[in-house]
Parts: structure tokens; C-alpha cells; sequence
């Protein structure tokens, strides 16, 4: 069964969310943050992917005060991202109430920091931040195109301890088209082992039930819920039906 990992994306202490990480399409679904979290975790939710929009923008975090007030008010289980560059926003993260912190630019521009954040808080809390445009890695809130690609990228860290991967494919973000179903699967096919957790693109409960049965691990979904397009009940349903 699918990890199901509901969203939150945070600019200003808003509950917003982007197109493709475009910042000028930046459409505001709820003032308080921590009653939407409230509602995930009434409908059964356990885990929460939480996005700092505005760290991700600024190099350094900016909201924990409402990952602090998420976590001090829920029993969710939260990764936290978006403008993790230093030691020190790390120690900000987990002391706000992370339990997993999400990296991917650092990864790209100070692999030697990335991994000794990986050594240090260990493999299972350190998730591996990997956001793909056309095959290759983008970093700094995707406003920047790196010359990694994809895959020989999550390759080499995969081989030097990493056990968690957040893949985002930034063309179907937002976009409520369809997750990259198929990049995920041969990201399977060439790393079993690794706990992939799949982002961009979920319009429906379908998408979601084809990721399932294509046996991705886990999948993060945020628009499709604020839109409308899958209820939480109907979800939730779901999930305990072949739980």
C-alpha cells in the first residue's frame, strides 16, 4: 500500500500553493496552516510534507514557527523543506518538530555538507530532495537549472547511504495532469531498495492508485485536495480499505 503524504506549502504563514514553482501563480487556499493540518490528521493522515516556500526563496528557513505550531498541535509525523542550507537550519527544522528534513540544493552545490548531515542525523531522517526539469536537477526553490541529471545523480547518493528520495517532476506540478508515472517506475527499476516518494501532478484518486500499482512507495499531493478534485474522506476511505 502507498504512503499517503498530504501537503502544505507555506508563504507569509499562508497555506498556498504554486504552478510549476512559479512563484507568480502563487494562489492562497487557507490563512492558518495548522487547521488544515488538523484536518488531515482527523481524516487519519499520519504523515506531513511541509514546504517553506519562502526559505526556499530567501536560502535559509523562514517559517518554523509554523512547523513549531503544526507540530506542537498535531500528532503528525512531518518532513520539512525548503531552504535547508546549513547546519543550523537543520537544528532549526528538528527542534521545531521535523522529523525528517527534506535537502536538495545543498546536495547539488555542497555534497560534502549533505553528506555529513547524512552521517550525522542518519539515512532514515535525512530525505533527499531531487527535483527534476527536463532531466536535470534544479535547486535554489527551482529557479535555478543545474548541470546534474536525474538519474546519475540519485545513483551516486543512493551509493553513498541515501534510503529516501523526494522526486518532484516540476513540469507536472501544479499542473493537476497526471504524475510521471513512468520516470518513478524506472526510478524503481534501477533502485528497489529505495523509499521513493513520488510529487507533481495528482489530479485524482486514479493517479494515485496508479502509482500504487506501479509500486512507488509514497506519494506526496497538495492541489488536487485544495481544488477539490479528491476528497479526504474518499482518500481516507481508500487507504483503509487496503491498508
Amino acid at each position: 500500500m502507498i504512503e499517503l503524504i498530504p501537503a502544505i506549502d507555506i508563504i507569509d504563514g499562508r497555506c498556498v500553493r504554486l504552478t510549476k514553482g512559479d512563484y507568480a501563480t502563487e494562489k492562497v487556499y487557507n490563512e492558518d496552516p495548522v487547521a488544515v493540518a488538523r484536518e488531515f490528521e482527523a481524516f487519519g493522515f499520519r504523515r506531513l510534507h511541509m514546504v517553506d516556500l519562502d526559505g526556499a526563496r530567501s536560502r535559509h528557513i523562514v517559517n518554523h514557527r509554523v512547523l513549531e505550531r503544526i507540530a506542537a498541535d498535531t500528532s503528525l509525523v512531518i518532513d520539512f523543506g525548503g531552504g535547508i542550507k546549513t547546519e543550523e537550519d537543520c537544528r532549526i527544522a528538528f527542534d521545531s518538530g521535523a522529523s525528517f528534513i527534506t535537502a536538495g540544493s545543498v546536495a547539488v552545490t555542497e555534497p560534502e555538507l549533505f553528506l555529513s548531515w547524512l552521517r550525522l542525523y542518519g539515512n532514515r531522517r535525512i530525505i533527499l530532495g531531487a527535483d527534476a526539469k527536463e532531466g536535470f536537477i534544479s535547486i535554489n526553490g527551482w529557479k535555478e537549472d543545474s548541470r546534474e541529471e536525474l538519474l546519475p545523480f540519485l545513483a551516486s547518493y543512493i551509493n553513498k547511504g541515501v534510503t529516501n528520495v523526494l522526486c518532484t517532476e516540476i513540469s507536472r506540478d501544479g499542473m493537476l495532469q497526471g504524475p510521471a508515472t513512468e520516470l518513478y517506475s524506472n526510478i524503481m527499476k534501477a533502485h528497489p531498495d529505495c523509499h521513493l516518494i513520488a510529487s507533481g501532478g495528482v489530479s485524482c484518486l486514479k493517479d494515485i492508485q496508479t502509482l500504487d500499482k506501479a509500486g512507488i512507495p509514497a506519494v506526496v499531493f497538495g492541489k488536487a485536495i485544495y481544488e477539490g478534485r479528491i476528497s479526504l474522506k474518499e482518500l481516507a476511505e481508500w487507504a483503509e480499505k487496503n491498508r
